[in-house]
């Protein structure tokens, strides 16, 4: 928005006239772009306290505090007069950020019947795509607000903080975290709760069990360096890095900066990315019906395809009809927004949810929320966030055929290397997954 640019980032705003020098430059401003990466930066340091959090009080308090976090960097940057205001704010919602990738997965997981635990991971992520439309949705309304229309845009990000904690009060403790912390009785109760039966002493069993084992590793860091901790780390963290090397996070953060980019003015970028937000939530539904049906490794593999194609044709687009200067003409323009659509959409039933899900089941309990303060994905998506609008200036076009490379290599490692989990309970991983595999059980003892 220009009154936002105006306000913190004026050279980027003068840039921005003279957006006809350069089509793919006039959004390259290191600033600009650590507006957007930072709050990942401080999300992927306050993951490591979430994880210590999560670890000694358990998901529901660490979910409290996300939304905490989150009210208060809204506040602040909606309110914000000056840069420092602004990166203070950013860094508060950094540590909502943190704070909640590592509770919420965990809660899902673990309060899921181990027959619907793909679906109910997959809510977060459906969640997270209702998040990205409904804030494009009041990008666009706000947008013609002058001259404060920005500080709607951040501050009602508080909006689903205040209901994230009110439900923090309200939600329950996992039956696995209070087990593991020794309420053995409040844990039993709670499963009965949850499952809606008394008959749960199969399940109660088992997560005990998980639990003492959990107990008698006193250094869960420690215990992830270990040989027969390499195939679920291996796996989370190329997981997690893959998932934000599809390109997704460039394409959903600058999908206004995209759409201006081949020519569609500052209202209608806007609305083509509420465009992508509708696919993005439609698509994830999609994968809550599929993924206990049909596995995470179908999903993936057809979705490499499908987005290595969309990458590859938007590139080839660009390459062929957009110069420096100038804008594409309505047909091709109109495609591009197209092809944008149906990458998000082959994202959105694939890599998007099982991306988070895959770490949450290969896990086991004792090393669960070590492996989650990896935070791999934050790392990734702060990096991406932050040097994207600078390699899309020097590489152009190529920057499409960039991600496309990375997505073929994706395909081959979830080929010869990504086991299939659906159905398989955690504590059963090492006899029916790791042993099995013809590469990952020479690291099983």
């Amino acid at each position: 928005m220009d009154d936002f640019l105006i306000k913190f980032f004026p050279s980027v705003h003068e840039k921005k006239q003279h957006s006809k020098e350069n089509n793919y430059c006039k959004y390259d401003d290191q600033y600009l772009q650590l507006f957007t990466s930072s709050l990942y930066l401080y999300a992927l340091v306050s993951s490591f306290g979430a994880s210590k959090v999560c670890y000694i009080w358990g998901r529901k308090p660490t979910i409290l505090f996300a939304s905490v976090f989150f009210l208060a960097g809204s506040a602040m940057s909606a309110a914000a007069i000056n840069i420092i205001m602004l990166v203070v704010g950013r860094i508060l919602l950094g540590m909502g950020v943190g704070f909640g990738n590592e509770a919420v997965p965990l809660f899902l997981s673990e309060i899921a019947p181990v027959q619907h635990g793909g679906a109910v991971n997959i809510l977060f992520q459906l969640f997270v795509t209702i998040g990205i439309f409904i804030a494009n949705l009041v990008n666009y309304g706000v947008s013609t607000v002058h001259p404060w229309g920005w500080r709607l845009s951040l501050g009602l990000a508080g909006a689903p903080a205040a209901v994230r904690f009110i439900g923090s009060l309200i939600i329950m403790e996992t039956p696995t975290s209070l087990i593991k912390r020794n309420y053995f009785e409040k844990g039993r109760k709670t499963l009965e709760k949850i499952r809606g039966v008394r008959d749960v002493d199969a399940e109660f069993d088992q997560i005990v069990t998980a639990s003492e084992l959990a107990h008698k590793v006193k250094h869960p860091w420690n215990e992830l360096m270990k040989p027969s901790s390499m195939p679920p780390l291996i796996i989370g963290v190329v997981t997690q890095v893959f998932q934000q090397l599809t390109g997704i996070n460039a394409v959903m953060f600058y999908a206004p900066v995209l759409f201006q980019t081949v020519g569609f003015k500052s209202d209608a970028s806007l609305l083509s990315s509420v465009i992508t937000g509708i696919v993005n939530v439609a698509c994830t539904l999609v994968s809550i019906y599929a993924v206990d049906k049909v596995g995470r490794r179908v999903l993936l593999l057809q979705a490499c395809v499908q987005m290595f194609l969309s990458q590859t044709a938007i590139g080839a687009i660009l390459l062929a009809l957009l110069k420096t200067t100038g804008s594409l003409d309505k047909a091709p323009a109109i495609m591009v927004v197209l092809l944008v659509c149906l990458f998000v959409m082959f994202f959105a039933w694939s890599w998007g949810p099982i991306g988070w899900l895959i770490p949450s089941e290969t896990f086991p309990l004792e090393t669960r929320t070590a492996g989650f303060a990896v935070a791999v994905s934050m790392l990734c998506t702060f990096l991406i966030a932050q040097v994207f609008l600078s390699m899309m200036c020097h590489l152009k076009a190529f920057i499409f055929f960039f991600f496309a490379a990375w997505i073929f290599i994706m395909g081959l490692f979830v080929l010869f290397l990504l086991p299939e989990t659906k159905g398989i309970p955690i504590d059963e991983m090492i006899e029916r997954v790791w042993k099995k595999h013809p590469v990952w059980k020479r690291f099983i003892d």
